[in-house]
C-alpha cells in the first residue's frame, strides 16, 4: 500500500475565515496519528509532490486555475458559501492533486497494488471552472484523465462512497465512456445532484451510476448497492484503474450526514472493491474527500487501509429489498446486473 501524504495539508484552514468551519486540520492529524498508532499496517509513505500546472489543465481551465493561483497569493478570500481559502491553500491544493497524480503513475507502473492518498483540500465537488463545496480542484478527475490520456488506460472506474455527490467528477466525465462514474451518496444533501435517473449523456450514456439512499441508511444498505450493483458493474465493464473517492462523512459520528455507517461498514465496502479489482487485474487507489468527525475519520481510514491491503474476506449480505432493487432496475438497462 503506498501512503501519500504532504505537510501542506495542515496549512489550509478555512477556520481562519469561517471559525466554525468543519474541514479543519485536525482532520488530517487525526488520520496521521491513527495510522501512527496502528503501526502504518502494511504502508509505504510518500510525499505527495505538487502538480504541475499542466496536470492541472488536464482538466481545469486556464482561468480557473489562475483564479485559485491569484486568491491565495492576495491572501485569501470566499470563494462561495462554504468555500474558503488562504495565502497557503493554493500550495496545499497542488499537493492534494499531486499525490493523487503520483499515486496513480506508481500503481499503473505496477510499484503496488493499492494506494491512498490522505491529503486535503478534497475535490470531487470541483468543476472544470470552478470550486464549490471545499474543493479547489479535483483531485480523482485529474488522477483519472492523467490515466486515460497520459498513461495508457482506456477504461478508468471511479467509485465515490462520500455522503455528498461527487458533482465535479461527474460533471468532467458525464459524455465519456472511459472512465465510468459510480456514487453512492444520500439523497437531498448539497449539492442536490447524483439523481438516480442521471446515467450520463451521449457517449457516456450508462456510464454514469447515481444511487442515492435516504437519510439514515446503514452500513448493509451501502454494502447491498456496492456488493449488488457497483462491483457487477465492475467485472463487466473491467476497467484498468479503479479510484475510490474516500469520503467518510457517511459515518455515524458525522455531522454534515445522516446516514448510520461505521468504520467496519466502509472496511467491507473496501473488501468487495478490492477482490472485484483484483479479478480484473486492476490497481486500486483511494483519495480522502470528505468526513467531518476526526476520531470517525482516523478510525474509518485505518480501516479502509487494512481491507484494501488485504487483510479480512469480503461478506455477502442479502440486497436491500427495496432500495438495490430500485438501483438495479435502472443501471440494467445498461450492465448486466
Amino acid at each position: 500500500m503506498l501512503f501519500y501524504h504532504h505537510p501542506s495539508s495542515l496549512e489550509h484552514d478555512p477556520r481562519l475565515l469561517a471559525p466554525e468551519h468543519p474541514d479543519a486540520p485536525e482532520r488530517i492529524e487525526a488520520v496521521q496519528a491513527a495510522m501512527a498508532q496502528a503501526g502504518w499496517p502494511g504502508c509505504t509513505r510518500r510525499r505527495a509532490p505538487e502538480a504541475t500546472e499542466a496536470e492541472l489543465g488536464l482538466v481545469h481551465t486556464p482561468e480557473h486555475i489562475a483564479f485559485i493561483r491569484d486568491l491565495c497569493l492576495k491572501g485569501g478570500g470566499q470563494i462561495d458559501s462554504d468555500t474558503f481559502v488562504s495565502e497557503p491553500s493554493y500550495h496545499a491544493a497542488l499537493h492534494a492533486v499531486g499525490g493523487a497524480c503520483a499515486m496513480t503513475r506508481a500503481l499503473l507502473a505496477g510499484e503496488d497494488g493499492t494506494g491512498f492518498c490522505a491529503v486535503r483540500p478534497s475535490g470531487h465537488h470541483a468543476l472544470a471552472d470552478g470550486a464549490m463545496g471545499f474543493c479547489l480542484f479535483n483531485n480523482v478527475a485529474l488522477a483519472a484523465e492523467l490515466a486515460v490520456r497520459e498513461l495508457g488506460c482506456k477504461r478508468v472506474m471511479i467509485i465515490d462512497w462520500d455522503v455528498h455527490h461527487g458533482n465535479g467528477t461527474a460533471d468532467v466525465f458525464r459524455r465519456r465512456g472511459d472512465v465510468l462514474f459510480a456514487s453512492i451518496h444520500q439523497s437531498g444533501l448539497f449539492p442536490g445532484t447524483g439523481a438516480l435517473s442521471d446515467a450520463g449523456a451521449g457517449d457516456g450514456l450508462g456510464y454514469t451510476i447515481n444511487a442515492p439512499v435516504p437519510a439514515g441508511a446503514d452500513g448493509e444498505v451501502w454494502l447491498s448497492l456496492i456488493e449488488y450493483v457497483v462491483v457487477p458493474v465492475l467485472l463487466e465493464y473491467a476497467p484498468q484503474l479503479v479510484l475510490i473517492s474516500a469520503g467518510f462523512d457517511a459515518h455515524a459520528a458525522d455531522p454534515l450526514g445522516d446516514c448510520r455507517l461505521d468504520e467496519q461498514s466502509f472496511a467491507e465496502m473496501a473488501r468487495h472493491i478490492r477482490d472485484g479489482a483484483r479479478e480484473v487485474g486492476a490497481p486500486v487507489g483511494a483519495v480522502l474527500e470528505g468526513g467531518y468527525d476526526p476520531p470517525a475519520l482516523a478510525r474509518s481510514v485505518v480501516a479502509t487501509i487494512r481491507a484494501l491491503g488485504g487483510e479480512g474476506e469480503a461478506n455477502s449480505i442479502a440486497p436491500d429489498p427495496l432500495l438495490t432493487s430500485r438501483v438495479s432496475a435502472h443501471v440494467g438497462h445498461y450492465w448486466t446486473l
